[in-house]
């Protein structure tokens, strides 16, 4: 059985380096393209920082199987949005994942096989920073599913190095690429909500027009959706308003009203 056989668009969402929240992307994402009425999955591959389960608030979740393999968790009670994680997997969840690359290959083998992921509109692959097996693996196993990728970059130089070698990953690999978000693009100040330049702006833009690839947009660093995803609460519900999340959205609503997934 094809357990991805109903599965309508596959996502990767890849970063050059760490820290630059593309878990955070991909957990926002997901909640703004369920708000819209979709139905969605996040198979998180980052094995050894599986951090997606604290973010959504269901870290001490259990994995359930049924006859056609494990059923991912559901994170609302509607059942609109589903996750799968390693993190589900540990005996601890302090505990490390100290894999070489063929077990992380079998791992992430066994998760696009044997998770039951039903009917969605999207899957959201999260996966860890860099080109590594994780990658190589996602690609070997989801070539003929993925739609493409998506860059998440913060608008430092440095970053912007590391995204430009992602690039050029996915153009060896023909793995299309969506867009490029700019993270962490201003910092909303919690009391007044104005705007300021901790990172400087507009390097994912210069890159995405650069490199002849679409820009999806900026996303400004709150403080309240730091709080929200370390106690597991949707910072959606809770600050509607926050520019951070009106940015998300419009990035979501463009796969949506513009059919950019085809």
């Amino acid at each position: 059985m094809d357990n991805l056989e109903s599965v309508k668009h596959v996502i990767v969402i890849l970063s050059g380096k760490g820290g630059v929240g593309k878990s955070t992307i991909a957990t926002q994402l997901a909640l703004c393209l369920t708000y819209s009425g979709k139905k969605v999955g996040i198979l998180d591959v980052d094995l050894c920082g599986p951090s997606i389960p604290i973010m959504l608030g269901v870290a001490d979740a259990s994995i359930h199987q049924c006859d056609d393999g494990w059923v991912p968790v559901f994170v609302d009670k509607e059942q609109k949005l589903s996750l799968m994680s390693i993190g589900f997997l540990l005996n601890n969840k302090d505990d490390p994942v100290v894999w070489r690359g063929p077990k992380k290959n079998g791992m992430i083998k066994q998760f696009v096989q044997d998770v039951v992921w039903d009917e969605l509109d999207y899957l959201i692959v999260d996966t860890p920073p860099g080109t590594s097996d994780e990658h190589l693996a996602v690609l070997e196993n989801l070539r003929s599913r993925i739609d493409g990728a998506i860059l998440v970059t913060t608008p430092q130089a440095v970053a912007i190095a590391d995204v430009q070698r992602e690039l050029t990953f996915c153009r060896k690999t023909k793995l299309p690429v969506l867009g490029i978000i700019e993270n962490m693009s201003g910092y909303v100040c919690p009391h007044c909500s104005e705007c300021s330049l901790v990172f400087s702006q507009g390097g994912g833009e210069e890159l995405s027009i650069r490199e002849d690839v679409p820009f999806l947009g900026r996303v400004p660093l709150d403080p309240q959706l730091t709080l929200c995803l370390e106690n597991g609460q949707s910072f959606l519900e809770a600050f509607p308003k926050s520019s951070t999340i009106d940015a998300i959205k419009k990035i979501s609503q463009k796969f949506i009203d513009e059919n950019s997934i085809k």
